[in-house]
């Protein structure tokens, strides 16, 4: 009698936090690990009671208690992170929060934060790991990533913008042709002037995009600074932390926060992780993956690592007679520009490398400008 009693009553204490969150079914589970923060456990146990007042299920481990949390006792980080493997692989945990994770080769994690300008969420794909040892596979993979992240957070078409950095041209040509394959990449538009999928540093104030695309080293110092500007740097206070990892690899959902990450960033960062698994973020990545892949993913990656020979580009070419060089082409990335301009050579088009406001530019004859672009579309180092 007593053991039904006990069902009866915890069947209506999930009514009543599904009543109060909003949340039905059954709560999520996630373990965090609070030894090792820079702002001592009493910090992290902070972030988990909040997160547990909003109907998430918290296993902590470390050596702090409370009565919303459930503890389970450990004073050695390296303990903590068996026990939370442990936890993962027995299912008692649906996903975990942790300040690092061994992540292979292949996955990378996907931040969330507030912007300072607007208050909007973005996506920052990635801010920790290796998507792929080539720059530009990463970028592209990282955007695949950042999309499915975002879908299984709730947004529907997540508008994705790449940072203004080497090899975002490039990676940008890749995105444009699988989606004129049938990949439904939405892009987003730099609020600047001249508009564009390529994004500057105050998009990334503004939120001008839902996904910002970009390499991990970067996303990294990008998230932390967004986090931690208030605090001096001292103690991160906005945001959800570095997210999860990301990949074929990945099963689970492991989110990363940072040694310096305050109560507020920890609890967002456990609301997140219940959030991706409430919206499935690996099925959706695979779904993601499977639409990438059908509209050309491995073929242009392939292309990309030399498994197919790339079109013949002009060496040695000698300068043509040179000209007064008026018109501009953008879109070069920073990595092939002399190999363009070679190429352009070589067709007796004059031409000469600069850097514009937007990053690296092809400098030719205004009579020459149409002639010059449909050259590089031709050569690969332009979109269409």
């Amino acid at each position: 009698m007593n053991s039904i009693k006990r069902e009866i009553a915890a069947v209506f204490d999930e009514l009543a936090d599904a009543l109060e969150t909003g949340q039905f079914g059954r709560r999520v589970r996630v373990a965090v690990i609070g030894i090792g923060s820079e702002q001592g456990e009493a910090n992290v146990m902070a972030g988990c009671v909040q997160a547990a007042a909003r109907g998430i299920d918290i296993i902590y481990l470390g050596t702090r208690k409370h009565e919303r949390v459930r503890t389970i006792e450990l004073d050695c980080a390296e303990d903590a992170f068996d026990k939370m493997e442990q936890l993962l692989a027995s299912g008692e945990a649906d996903a975990a929060v942790a300040m690092h994770y061994p992540f292979p080769i292949g996955v990378s994690t996907v931040g969330r934060t507030a912007t300072p300008a607007t208050g909007k969420n973005i996506y920052l794909a990635t801010t920790t790991g290796t998507t792929s040892t080539d720059r530009v596979e990463a970028l592209v993979m990282n955007a695949i990533a950042g999309i499915a992240t975002a879908k299984a957070d709730g947004i529907d078409s997540p508008s994705v913008g790449i940072l203004n950095l080497d090899g975002a041209r490039q990676a940008e040509i890749i995105l444009k042709t699988l989606r004129d394959n049938g990949y439904p990449v939405c892009f987003a538009a730099s609020s600047r002037a001249d508009g564009g999928a390529i994004m500057r540093g105050n998009d990334i104030l503004r939120a001008s995009q839902d996904v910002l695309v970009l390499d991990s080293l970067t996303g990294n110092a990008v998230i932390k600074m967004l986090s931690s500007f208030t605090s001096g740097g001292s103690y991160e206070t906005v945001g959800a932390g570095y997210g999860p990892g990301v990949g074929e690899k990945m099963s689970g959902v492991v989110m990363i926060i940072s040694r310096a990450s305050g109560a507020p960033v920890i609890a967002s960062a456990i609301e997140f992780a219940a959030s991706l698994i409430r919206g499935g973020l690996a099925s959706v990545y695979a779904q993601e993956l499977a639409l990438a892949r059908k509209a050309g993913l491995d073929s242009l990656l392939n292309e990309r690592r030399g498994g197919s020979p790339p079109k013949p580009h002009a060496k040695e070419a000698a300068a043509p007679p040179s000209e007064v060089v008026t018109a501009s082409i953008e879109g070069i990335d920073v990595l092939d520009l002399e190999e363009a301009v070679r190429l352009l050579w070589s067709r007796s088009i004059y031409a000469e490398s600069g850097m514009g406001c937007t990053g690296p530019i092809i400098r030719v004859s205004a009579a020459n400008k149409e002639n010059a672009r449909t050259v590089l579309r031709e050569g690969g180092f332009i979109g269409g």
